[in-house]
């Protein structure tokens, strides 16, 4: 058992010790049942005669907090209602400027039936090449100095993903470019702090990405949704004071459809007629099931107008917490410094790992079998829901790890209903900053496969008919 002890205060020592350990009882540092320190081991710990320790447990044991066995110990018997401490009392909370995170439901437990989406499958990760790249950046790390190491990242790990994304995405860009994040969340909350200020107008997507909207707004930004067609993102309808607009060109975040060549161009234009900053979250650009590749918007800026986000969360898992950020040239400077204010920089092992997996061709490897795994996927639970048209109508999907439905008619008390069925799923309606026009749903295949996908679909339809 572990307890924290102060014999700092007025009176005798014993008193103190006494005091002290009536106030570790009396705060829940303990609970019934547990044993006590032996008298002898504690007079050493604390730096005291045995014999006040002996006298403060009898004291307790007297009180009824304490009961004492021989050849046993010292038990707790009684742990009274902990005082009022200063924890318990508000204080000081947040400025007024602060804005907490969204509750959009992005966060799921698992269920029965598990569609969630951005989420992928611990037991698909290629272990036994990530425990050799992490054996071998632990040898490495334990022949370093040990200096603090540099905001942007790691060398091998930026020059591994700026070769990645000059033959995966288009996009050719030097690795002095590239800073790591954890995750594009991360990226989202540094290009804020160093672009926007209170006040200024950010446009978005809608329906959109809600914590990047969440990002802006604590920064005190004017977040303005945009709507979206079968082109993406409706450039002719951005606010012309606009300081950045964020978008998910290679396939629009939540309904899937990939931004036109001709609103790509449209974007560039508009940034720089109005000297705005254009946000790329490539989220999961790297599954792609029908046609080509599409390249990043990135790869068309020749203005330097483009921040390009990246994550390893889909390709590899969130719990890996690395992603990226290519940085335009008139922010490149001080996105280093907003990242040495936040967390210094990033963890070392990890990313001489991941570098190392890159770099020999594991990480390539397994992009491919999951590319053939989510195609499978995919084309089972396109099946699956084309057996219903009554229901739901699938949007047009070309990549990503999910897919989204537009509902014949709305559907009351939807969340309720999927919980009750233990459906795990998004609804699309957080992902408007307004009011849906209709209900849908997103449903990610990154963790259901085989019969588990029919089975859940089952179970939707009976959940969506009532």
């Amino acid at each position: 058992m572990q307890i924290h002890l102060s014999l700092d205060g007025a009176g005798g020592l014993g008193q103190r010790l006494y005091e002290g350990l009536r106030r570790a009882l009396l705060d829940g540092q303990v609970s019934v049942g547990e044993r006590l320190p032996p008298s002898r081991v504690l007079a050493a710990e604390l730096g005291v005669s045995r014999r006040l320790v002996v006298e403060a447990y009898e004291r307790l044991v007297a009180e009824g907090f304490l009961g004492a066995t021989p050849g046993r110990g010292t038990f707790v018997e009684r742990v009274p209602p902990p005082l009022p401490r200063e924890a318990d009392r508000a204080g000081p909370g947040p400025g007024a400027h602060w804005r907490p995170p969204l509750a959009w439901g992005g966060r799921l437990a698992p269920g029965r039936h598990n569609f969630p989406g951005g989420v992928t499958d611990r037991a698909l990760l290629p272990w036994a090449a990530w425990r050799r790249a992490m054996m071998a950046a632990l040898r490495e790390a334990s022949r370093d100095i040990g200096f603090y190491g540099d905001p942007r990242g790691e060398a091998s790990l930026r020059l591994a993903i700026a070769r990645y994304l000059g033959y995966s995405r288009g996009l050719a860009c030097d690795s002095d470019a590239v800073l790591i994040t954890q995750g594009a969340q991360q990226g989202l909350d540094l290009l804020a702090r160093v672009r926007v200020a209170p006040g200024d107008t950010v446009a978005v997507e809608e329906p959109g990405y809600p914590p990047a909207r969440a990002v802006f707004e604590a920064r005190g930004a004017r977040v303005v949704p945009v709507p979206v067609d079968d082109q993406g993102l409706c450039v002719d309808a951005l606010p012309t004071d606009a300081s950045v607009v964020y978008v998910t060109p290679s396939h629009q975040f939540p309904l899937g459809m990939p931004m036109s060549l001709a609103r790509r161009l449209a974007l560039l234009a508009f940034a720089r007629r109005h000297d705005a900053l254009v946000v790329e979250d490539d989220y999961d650009g790297e599954f792609r099931f029908e046609g080509r590749p599409l390249d990043a918007l990135k790869s068309l800026d020749r203005e330097g107008r483009v921040a390009y986000l990246g994550s390893f969360s889909k390709v590899l898992h969130a719990d890996l917490r690395l992603g990226y950020l290519v940085m335009p040239p008139g922010l490149a400077p001080a996105l280093p410094g907003a990242r040495a204010f936040s967390d210094g920089y990033p963890p070392l092992v990890t990313q001489r790992a991941l570098a190392r997996l890159m770099i020999d061709g594991d990480f390539a490897r397994h992009l491919r079998r999951m590319q053939r795994l989510y195609t499978v996927r995919r084309r089972r639970l396109g099946e699956a829901l084309a057996a219903r048209p009554d229901l739901w109508t699938p949007l047009p999907q070309v990549a990503g790890i999910h897919v989204a439905l537009r509902l014949a008619a709305p559907v009351p008390d939807l969340p309720a209903r999927l919980a009750a069925a233990e459906i795990r799923a998004n609804p699309l309606a957080p992902f408007h900053m307004g009011e849906a026009a209709h209900d849908g749903l997103l449903l990610g295949f990154g963790v259901i496969d085989g019969d588990a996908i029919d089975r859940g679909v089952a179970a939707l339809a009976e959940a969506v008919a009532g």
